[in-house]
């Protein structure tokens, strides 16, 4: 760790800020912290950025008790519900800290006691929400200045009556001289109108006392008021991080307990690729320190650029051909039948209702949410997208052009640069869609039919409900199939929300047979109780060729406070079976991506954190893979959908009749009526639930009539477009689609289709 800098004062003396020690836990024990004394108050931050936004506590000196433990440790607390324990790095700051916390102290007291004194208290505990001893001392002087500018009032009042009554004085003067009647007349009426101005005067100038006094009278049951609010919120915080704590320790005690006494019949149960999820203090959001990269990226010698320049142009202006290609496509034929006619394509809708803006109550919802999975928490659609997770899963093929690309591809590495920009590709949608897609009911369905558009099917199906599981199957007229089965883990730890999609997504080309796999990154939300929602991508890829061996490894770097590196970025290296190293790709994965070509590569630079040396790959100029569509005008009232995303939900013909577009409470809420889309939520997952039941009650029955049998499912559910088998590439348990769906759809035959709206 960097040696901290020295607290330095401002030049006002009212500011005292700098880097010290604070003790965390007995894992991490002392990290660096960003502490800053002002007005009273000491208040501590991860990094100086966070000054602007997140406080991560405040003490109040005014009652705090401050000792001395050895020549760099001291200790702040205010009677047992705060306490601090810091560290200086030499003694001589720790001096410096100890001066200034002392007179700070002593300050913050007197302004305490002349507070009191003035009926308007205010408890320091109101303190260690982020920013609530500068509301308070806002407050405060929003009032001083209220008394300011009354009293301002009363001194023109006071000049008024003075210089009015002058003016009176010397009417009345004029009034006793003898004078011709119309100058008589002209004094009468300015002297009328002097007391006038006089009376209204006196009147504006008591309504502004009569107001000082009531707001005065007032002020002090105005801020009991504010200060119980206060305290309310800094309990229910309190008390949701506290259970939220409590829930983790005691899911890890009996996680420890089931492993010590696990047996065979519990692996295979949860499956080779679907195991459960680790909930150590691995998952635990600490702070992020900033991460070495594993390999190091310089320009190539230009002797490379010249000797490399043929291998690359194949490469280059297969690029620019498959660019030209896939922009050349204004409309649609039958590719069956060559000489059909050209048929005009489906003009696709660009915009839904406006999101309208409902309040709701966080607290009465989130306090039943500690520890329980997503899929099982009756949330209200305020909380929603108008689409389902099927159509959000369908989203993955917004960019199906990289996979176009990948198919006209003759090099299995640049294939691989193609797949391994589609995978992060998937996540741009994700930067600004805070809301959460409607839970499909079992057997719901979802497709995707842009043939004619773009050459590929797709199809989606919930196949389970517990744990939830949907399948996909997509494939394309241009050489490419993409299949996945993902089930969704997803845990509230009380300040964010971990969502670990589970389940392997393939890839398979036609023309070179090449069979590619990887799984998804975890995907988390911060800022769940207070402060503005964010998403964040972490985690890594291995993105598998199991045709030739060739491997890329794609890295998701978590958002860190330390890091001077670009947010949200993604670094990865394709290597082939032997583990040489032929392309780095690098971006952003809300952005773009880029490649550049490997000319050499060597051992050397500084170490890693575990005393590895990285890898100096030389490099050619980088190109662009992939990049971002920007968002449509108006998306940010429209929950930020993409082009595609805003015609997911729109109605078509021939659709079976569990399509996620027929959904009625989806519809309701895309059409702005959220109250009756509750209402019927609750009708639709009290109609699944019935259906479950008598589904229980089924194999219930035939367990009982079957006495040779045993291990019966409780359930006798199966999919009616995907078939449960073992794939044969990474043996996990999954569904494949079996086929049926479009030949159904032609014939308009829907009689196995389940009855769920």
């Amino acid at each position: 760790m960097s040696e901290p800098k020295a607290p330095t004062p401002t030049p006002a003396g009212d500011t005292y800020k700098g880097w010290v020690f604070k003790w965390t836990n007995y894992i991490k024990g002392y990290q660096r912290r960003w502490f800053v004394l002002s007005n009273g108050l000491l208040s501590y931050y991860r990094t100086q950025a966070e000054m602007g936004h997140t406080c991560r506590g405040t003490i109040n000196l005014a009652t705090a008790t401050i000792t001395v433990d050895d020549a760099c440790n001291f200790m702040i607390t205010n009677g047992g519900a705060q306490t601090y324990h810091l560290k200086a790095s030499c003694e001589v700051e720790r001096q410096k800290w100890i001066t200034a916390l002392e007179l700070a102290k002593a300050k913050a007291a007197r302004m305490q006691a002349e507070s009191d004194d003035s009926g308007d208290d205010f408890s320091p505990s109101a303190a260690p929400g982020q920013g609530a001893g500068s509301q308070n001392a806002e407050f405060q002087s929003a009032m001083r200045m209220l008394g300011s500018k009354v009293e301002d009032l009363s001194t023109c009042n006071d000049l008024i009556s003075k210089h009015g009554s002058a003016l009176q004085r010397s009417l009345s003067e004029l009034d006793n001289l003898t004078l011709t009647g119309e100058a008589g007349e002209k004094i009468r009426q300015v002297t009328e109108r002097a007391t006038l101005f006089r009376i209204t005067s006196n009147a504006m100038i008591n309504a502004c006392r009569d107001f000082l006094s009531m707001a005065q009278t007032h002020s002090k049951r105005w801020q009991k008021a504010l200060q119980a609010e206060r305290e309310q919120r800094v309990r229910l915080e309190e008390t949701l991080e506290q259970l939220a704590k409590q829930h983790n320790h005691l899911e890890r005690a009996f996680r420890g307990a089931a492993q010590a006494n696990a047996s065979a019949d519990s692996k295979s149960i949860s499956g080779p690729g679907k195991g459960e999820v680790s909930d150590d203090d691995d998952n635990e959001f600490f702070d992020a320190m900033e991460e070495a990269p594993e390999f190091i990226t310089v320009p190539a010698d230009p002797q490379f650029h010249k000797r490399s320049s043929s291998n690359v142009s194949s490469f280059n202006s297969e690029i620019c051909q498959d660019d030209q290609s896939l922009n050349e496509e204004p409309l649609a034929m039958n590719q069956e039948s060559p000489s059909q006619e050209l048929v005009p394509l489906k003009k696709r809708r660009t915009r839904i209702p406006d999101k309208p803006n409902y309040s709701l109550n966080l607290w009465s919802i989130m306090k039943n949410c500690i520890g329980k999975e997503l899929s099982k928490i009756p949330m209200p659609v305020n909380f929603n997208e108008p689409i389902s997770m099927l159509q959000r899963l369908s989203e993955d093929l917004e960019y199906h052009e990289l996979l176009d690309k990948a198919a006209k591809s003759h090099n299995s590495l640049e294939q691989m640069c193609y797949v391994a920009a589609f995978c992060v590709s998937a996540y741009s949608t994700t930067v600004y869609r805070t809301g959460k897609p409607f839970n499909p009911l079992l057997g719901e369905t979802y497709e995707l039919d842009r043939q004619r558009e773009s050459g590929y099917r797709s199809l989606c199906e919930q196949v389970s409900h517990h744990p939830p599981a949907a399948a996909h199957h997509a494939i394309s007229d241009r050489g490419w199939t993409l299949r996945q089965e993902i089930t969704v883990a997803s845990k509230f730890r009380g300040k964010y929300l971990s969502i670990m999609p589970l389940g392997t997504i393939h890839a398979i080309f036609e023309k070179s047979n090449n069979h590619y796999t990887w799984k998804k990154v975890t995907t988390t939300v911060h800022n769940i109780i207070v402060g503005k929602l964010w998403i964040d991508q972490s985690g890594e890829i291995d993105v598998v060729n199991h045709t030739t061996g060739d491997r890329c490894h794609l890295k998701f770097a978590p958002y860190s406070y330390f890091s001077r590196d670009v947010a949200r970025k993604v670094t990865g290296v394709v290597m082939d079976k032997t583990g040489k190293a032929h392309y780095v790709l690098s971006g952003t994965w809300d952005e773009k991506m880029e490649f550049s070509r490997v000319m050499q590569s060597s051992r050397g630079g500084e170490n890693g954190t575990e005393g590895r040396q990285k890898t100096v790959y030389q490099t050619l100029k980088a190109k662009e893979l992939w990049r971002r569509n920007p968002l449509p005008d108006g998306a940010e009232t429209m929950y930020y959908f993409t082009a595609l995303a805003l015609t997911l939900n729109e109605p078509e013909d021939g659709v079976a009749p569990t399509d996620s577009r027929l959904r009625p409470d989806q519809r309701l809420m895309e059409d702005g009526r959220w109250d009756e889309a509750n209402a019927e939520k609750q009708r639709l997952e009290e109609k699944q639930r019935t259906a479950r039941r008598e589904r229980e009650r089924e194999a219930l029955n035939q367990r009982s009539s079957s006495t040779s049998e045993e291990g019966v499912p409780h359930e006798n559910y199966k999919a009616r477009w995907f078939e449960h088998t073992e794939d044969k590439i990474t043996g996990e348990a999954v569904h494949v689609y079996k086929g049926g769906y479009w030949e159904a759809k032609d014939q308009g035959k829907w009689d196995d289709c389940p009855d769920i709206f």
